[in-house]
């Protein structure tokens, strides 16, 4: 038998090769979508804050209600929840609820939250507690933020984004999209233990409407 007799039939040589540049064709796809899908297609949501181990802004912000102002710098000594939140925000009545019943069960523990109300009318803004509820106010305060001077200090997208500050008043976690209670209180249970929590992503967040 010869060489030429082993040799398979031309038109299974012509399946083999077709055959083998639709598989290099398929791997080439699977690495181009994956380069693209990771680069082209990234939410710039999805990246830590770079305020992570850093000391937060500590600007002054305006009560929502009533006379007065706030700074961070006044929490030293406390663990800070920081909230970005607006009325117009779907995700941000989702999260209410969790964010209050957190504020109320951690007062005891020296935990404070801050709702920074974020490019909102106040009237607005104070018709959305009106409807959805306020936390204590010794647990929680309300904030305007005139400029987005405080958001733009804290490098925020769209809302609701979520910071936590430990004792010292450095950013330590950071939550994207809305929050949950178990979420919260996992979090900040670990910041009280002396552990970093990790941070979150937890949905997409929503951006100002255009005025």
């Amino acid at each position: 038998m010869n060489a030429r007799d082993t040799q398979p039939a031309p038109h299974v040589r012509r399946w083999r090769l077709v055959r083998w540049i639709a598989i290099a064709v398929v791997v080439v796809a699977i690495g181009v979508g994956s380069i693209f899908g990771s680069q082209l297609g990234e939410d710039p949501t999805l990246v830590d804050s770079p305020l992570i181990g850093k000391p937060a802004p500590t600007a002054t912000m305006p009560n929502l209600e009533g006379e007065g102002s706030l700074s961070l710098a006044d929490l030293h000594g406390q663990v800070v929840v920081v909230n970005f939140w607006a009325s117009w925000c779907v995700a941000c009545r989702e999260e209410h609820a969790a964010l209050v019943s957190a504020a109320n069960n951690y007062r005891e523990a020296s935990a404070v939250f801050v709702g920074v109300n974020y490019q909102d009318q106040r009237g607005s803004a104070i018709a959305f507690l009106d409807e959805m509820g306020r936390g204590d106010p010794s647990a929680y305060r309300y904030v305007t933020d005139p400029d987005s001077r405080i958001a733009l200090d804290f490098g925020v997208f769209g809302v609701p984004e979520t910071f936590f500050l430990d004792r010292t008043g450095t950013v330590v976690a950071k939550i994207t999209g809305p929050v949950t209670y178990p979420l919260l209180s996992g979090t900040l249970d670990a910041i009280l233990a002396g552990h970093t929590p990790r941070s979150h992503t937890e949905g997409p967040v929503q951006p100002a409407p255009r005025q």
